[in-house]
């Protein structure tokens, strides 16, 4: 089980919640009765283990008190296990919408969408296929050693939201308080013991002045990069096999120079139209058919909502994979289609005007004053798509996957409503609701309330047993 990074009564039902809170309530206030027993319902366990600190008085009051605690944290998980039917019975369906504040699809006029993991949704396959294309142009552009041909594309290695130290080529979580996560920080391909961590940053803290912006770029002295798109997985696993290729074979490398091939590297994959020009040979293998995007598309038409798609991509991989998806007449759902908006810019950048595009590719060079339905538009920008739309305010519900430049800005500084839809959710949910793992947050939850009760008493034997139960919970977590 990975870091829980949300607090614990987050991760249970209130009602689930406020139950464990009252068994550990409970349990605590009869540890003044506990007490007066002086030993009496012991574990025979922890009666052997004791047996011998009776000899005098100020042994067995040490004893009594260690032993009133054991009394209660054995108590609170009897009680615990006794919940567990009741906790266990209540799961979250991976399929779920979760809403963060209350709103009407009926009120809402105007629908956006991304395209890539919005609307299409990618196969393994794609993975495999940027991280191949890009580890030969390492070698093929940048003369980097042929050995890495061995290496293959990582499925399971990273997820999205780690961050790369450049400089010291350190992949790692960081929390949302610039906390390094022990235990996440990987040199190539294998963990960096957290006593090595701790002594090259001097604890475990990233100062704000090193960490990327907040679109996960960094800029002049910032050597943390985060990676918060899932087309950077690839980039991820080559980084680090890359490193693990130099390491294995003691060759003296400089870190900034392998993040900056790498990331061109990635970078050519997308821009020559490498990636596009192989999805498009294969569709089937690498689009998931979406039944479900085509489904809501149709619904939103027929119930005379307004919709326009705002994407990176070039048109003709667009067409490819929305015909595939939705069918030829694709662009009849939609009233405003721009292409290659070169996202974040877009939502920012006031200077780049739109142009619009034939369905052969060609540009054309009248100034826009209307986006038209059917027409296809390339670049421009937010502020003139609200000019020219109307389109503000509360009204307008927009979906990206990219929480930063698809979504954060639009909600902040324009009022959009907000759809982040994030594939990953769904394997996230399927493990919390599995039988170890809510016994192990139901028991953690109870433990931390075990210790906030008792932390308070002073004396040695006490403060004894309250570090082991920290050591457990820690051991859990």
């Amino acid at each position: 089980m990975g870091h829980l990074s949300a607090p614990l009564s987050c991760l249970l039902s209130p009602g689930i919640a406020s139950l464990l809170r009252r068994h550990v309530l409970k349990a605590s206030h009869h540890f003044s009765a506990v007490s007066r027993r002086r030993g009496r319902g012991r574990s025979d366990l922890l009666s052997r283990s004791r047996a011998s600190a009776r000899t005098d008085r100020a042994s067995s009051a040490c004893g009594s008190s260690a032993d009133s605690l054991w009394s209660v944290y054995n108590h609170t998980k009897r009680h615990t296990q006794d919940a567990m039917p009741s906790v266990s019975s209540v799961s979250v369906d991976p399929d779920s919408i979760f809403a963060n504040n209350e709103m009407s699809l009926r009120d809402t006029e105007v629908y956006g969408f991304d395209y890539d993991y919005t609307l299409a949704f990618y196969s393994s396959h794609l993975h495999t296929l940027i991280f191949d294309i890009a580890r030969d142009i390492l070698i093929s552009k940048h003369r980097y050693p042929e050995g890495l041909r061995a290496y293959e594309y990582i499925p399971d290695f990273a997820v999205r939201g780690l961050h790369y130290d450049v400089q010291k080529a350190l992949l790692m979580k960081i929390d949302a308080f610039h906390y390094i996560q022990l235990g996440t920080v990987y040199r190539g391909l294998h963990p960096v013991p957290d006593e090595e961590v701790v002594a090259m940053y001097d604890g475990c803290h990233v100062p704000l002045e090193i960490m990327s912006d907040f679109y996960g770029k960094s800029s002049h002295g910032q050597s943390m990069k985060q990676f918060m798109d899932i087309f950077s997985l690839p980039e991820m696993s080559l980084l680090s096999c890359v490193n693990d290729f130099f390491m294995k074979h003691n060759i003296d490398y400089e870190p900034v120079h392998l993040h900056k091939d790498v990331k061109e590297a990635i970078r050519d994959v997308h821009v020559k139209g490498i990636m596009y020009r192989a999805v498009e040979a294969d569709i089937g293998k690498y689009i998931c058919y979406g039944e479900q995007s085509h489904a809501v598309l149709k619904k939103l038409h027929e119930h005379g909502k307004k919709m326009f798609l705002i994407t990176n991509s070039p048109f003709d991989f667009v067409d490819r994979g929305m015909s595939y998806i939705v069918g030829r007449d694709w662009r009849d759902l939609f009233d405003v289609v721009i292409v290659q908006a070169d996202k974040p810019g877009f939502f920012n950048d006031r200077r780049k005007p739109f142009r619009r595009v034939t369905d052969k590719g060609a540009l054309l060079w009248d100034r826009i004053h209307k986006l038209e339905k059917g027409q296809i538009y390339k670049q421009g920008n937010l502020y003139e798509f609200l000019r020219l739309t109307g389109w503000r305010g509360s009204k307008v519900l927009y979906f990206g996957d990219h929480i930063y430049s698809d979504l954060a800005d639009l909600t902040l500084k324009h009022g959009w409503r907000t759809g982040a839809i994030v594939p990953e959710l769904r394997e996230e949910i399927k493990i919390m609701n599995t039988e170890e793992y809510v016994h192990t947050v139901s028991w953690m939850q109870a433990l931390t309330g075990l210790i906030e009760q008792m932390q308070v008493r002073r004396d040695a034997a006490s403060q004894a047993v309250v570090g082991e139960w920290i050591r457990e919970r820690q051991a859990m977590r």
